[in-house]
């Protein structure tokens, strides 16, 4: 508590000392909303996932990722190249090992086919499977194809803005439309105010954590700051996960469609 003895300062020193303890408290007050989320206009919620998924998509991207889905008892790593275009189309193929190179998976829209060059056919998924696991993996399909329908499906509120390392990071709880086609009852995310998303918690119906999605090694790839390292884990089975290591990255302006086809999809 502050107490100003009048006998002691001239009034113009006391009256600044009263103005400099008012900017003080309400500077205090300010923050502490700010913290919480309370201040921060609604659209900022949707505006900060949509700067996510753009961020980390980009307007057109090929990358190469090694894939190691780890469990208890046993380990395997794959090495994919990706191709996105937009919001909707991408395109994954296994380059390694051998004994899995030619699988892919191609997203159209809301299309999506895979192909086994073991039995050289190309099977549509209905829209579904979606959500199933992406080659054993704790990805669905859905993560690595990056589609952007969480934004438009759930409604996004910021709740908490904290700083770290000089830049804001927005806390964002996304619940989904009545009549969101959407298997996820909560989703949470942690976005820097530059558009990386620093991690995604995954929730089931009764908001229990189901699994969480976080990156690390932020480092300059393809031109930006971008996340080296994507891990996933399960929240009940902690030692059950799948990482994505980025080892290059590419950003560009545009992709030929005749890459985001059936054809595609089979080019070996």
């Amino acid at each position: 508590m502050y107490i100003f003895k009048l006998n002691r300062y001239p009034r113009k020193e006391y009256l600044v000392s009263i103005i400099f303890l008012l900017l003080f408290v309400f500077s205090s007050i300010s923050y502490g909303a700010d913290n919480s989320g309370n201040d921060v206009s609604p659209d900022i919620g949707p505006i900060m996932v949509k700067k996510a998924f753009d961020y980390y998509r980009g307007i057109a991207s090929i990358s190469v990722v090694d894939m190691t889905i780890h469990r208890p008892d046993w380990e395997r790593t794959v090495r994919i190249k990706a191709w996105t275009k937009g919001a909707h189309d991408s395109l994954f193929k296994i380059i390694a090992p051998p004994k899995d190179k030619g699988n892919g998976t191609l997203k159209k829209g809301d299309e999506m086919w895979t192909f086994n060059p073991k039995v050289n056919r190309v099977i549509k998924l209905p829209p579904s499977m979606m959500s199933q696991s992406w080659m054993g993996s704790d990805f669905s399909n859905n993560d690595l194809a990056k589609s952007d329908t969480i934004v438009s499906d759930y409604v996004h509120k910021i709740t908490n803005v904290k700083e770290s390392n000089g830049l804001k990071v927005y806390s964002i709880e996304s619940i989904p439309h009545p009549q969101a086609p959407v298997i996820w009852g909560m989703l949470k995310f942690e976005v820097r105010e530059d558009g990386i998303m620093l991690s995604q918690g995954f929730y089931d119906e009764d908001k229990l954590l189901v699994k969480k999605l976080v990156t690390t090694e932020i480092k300059m790839m393809g031109g930006r700051l971008f996340p080296k390292i994507w891990k996933i884990s399960k929240a009940d089975e902690p030692d059950e996960y799948t990482t994505l290591e980025y080892f290059e990255l590419e950003f560009k302006d545009t992709l030929p469609e005749r890459i985001f086809s059936k054809a595609g999809l089979q080019k070996r």
